[in-house]
């Protein structure tokens, strides 16, 4: 099967031959399942209107599930908007990863605890952050990696270029994780770069660059791992490119047939990552049918199991829009409190 590339792009490598333990490629599997299942289930939340917004990593799912399994729990992690998955397979409480969706002021779970920094709306400023972090602990002797997730429009940012410079001069332990999912937003890859591939950015860095089938979550694993080794080990980041595909609009909020062609995402959807690793593995006897339900059934549990807790809608106090900003309230925002106290008070909401 053909991964569609970019016009001229070089082929993929090919990782046939690439075979990890049979109980990890199990695992990708599950954590395959489930991540299309949580997809789904946040997409219909969007549409229930239970979430202000829901960015579909839909056939993305083999970056994210692969990437996770790949880096240590004691690892950081520095995601976008788009990691629902990634944080999922790492473990991550799934109400809470979806807590920043429902318009909350908080991501939902504890960053430090987790290791893992909030999901980053604005473009490749976590790259900055995942740069600084690994860089402390290069200098304090710490083994931890940082694996900073990026679309291929935030390759465009000036955030990203400082980021990438910074590491590669200090060799900062990074992992630059690029999605090349073809669009940044509306704006297709060949409108936004003249770079032959993303990867090729990391010339200009004097660092290692891999593209990668971002579709083939055995090609994912491997890369990221090395990377992840490479950087412990003391040699500096690598950034990938990983060749992916978007199916679903940017978020439920916006309009793809505006702007992608007519059975474009059909023909993507032939490489479906779940679908692909299901091939395999029961081509290679690693998997069965009775598995294959199991993990199905396994995936509709937790479902159903995550609809159940979000029917409890989340309990705001709107006494918080004036805390932890000031750190003493200016005269007219301690006008608009005490207002509010006093409303509150008249309604029997009052503390």
């Amino acid at each position: 099967m053909t991964l569609l590339a970019p016009p001229e792009a070089p082929a993929l490598p090919d990782t046939s031959a690439e075979e990890p333990p049979a109980a990890l490629q199990l695992a990708m599997y599950r954590a395959l399942v489930r991540g299309r299942a949580f997809n789904q289930q946040a997409s219909a939340f969007s549409r229930q209107g239970r979430l202000a917004v829901y960015p579909s990593s839909r056939g993305q799912e083999a970056c994210q599930a692969g990437s996770a399994l790949a880096v240590r729990p004691t690892d950081w992690v520095f995601p976008t908007y788009r990691e629902s998955v990634a944080l999922l397979t790492r473990g991550l409480d799934p109400v809470e990863i979806l807590t920043l969706f429902r318009g909350d002021r908080h991501c939902g779970y504890d960053p430090r605890a987790t290791r893992t920094a909030p999901q980053c709306t604005p473009l490749a400023t976590q790259c900055l952050h995942a740069a600084g972090l690994a860089d402390a602990a290069r200098m304090s002797g710490d083994p931890t990696v940082a694996l900073v997730y990026i679309g291929d429009g935030a390759t465009s940012e000036g955030d990203f270029h400082e980021a990438v410079n910074y590491a590669a001069v200090r060799r900062a332990p990074v992992v630059f994780f690029v999605q090349n999912n073809q669009y940044a937003i509306s704006v297709p890859l060949a409108k936004q770069t003249a770079a032959r591939t993303l990867a090729d950015k990391a010339v200009g860095y004097g660092i290692p660059g891999v593209r990668i089938d971002g579709n083939d979550i055995l090609a994912v694993h491997r890369a990221v791992s090395e990377a992840a080794d490479r950087a412990r080990a003391g040699h500096g980041p690598t950034l990938i490119e990983a060749v992916t595909y978007r199916i679903d609009a940017h978020t439920n909020a916006d309009d793809d047939t505006r702007y992608r062609p007519e059975g474009e995402a059909d023909a993507w959807a032939g490489l479906d990552p779940v679908d692909r690793l299901e091939r395999r593995l029961l081509e290679r006897g690693l998997l069965d049918e009775q598995t294959v339900a199991e993990t199905a059934a396994e995936a509709a549990a937790f479902s159903a199991g995550l609809s159940a807790r979000f029917s409890t809608e989340p309990q705001a106090d709107p006494r918080e829009m004036f805390r932890h900003v000031y750190q003493y309230l200016p005269p007219h925002l301690r006008e608009q409190a005490a207002q509010l106290d006093a409303e509150l008070e008249a309604a029997g909401e009052g503390e």
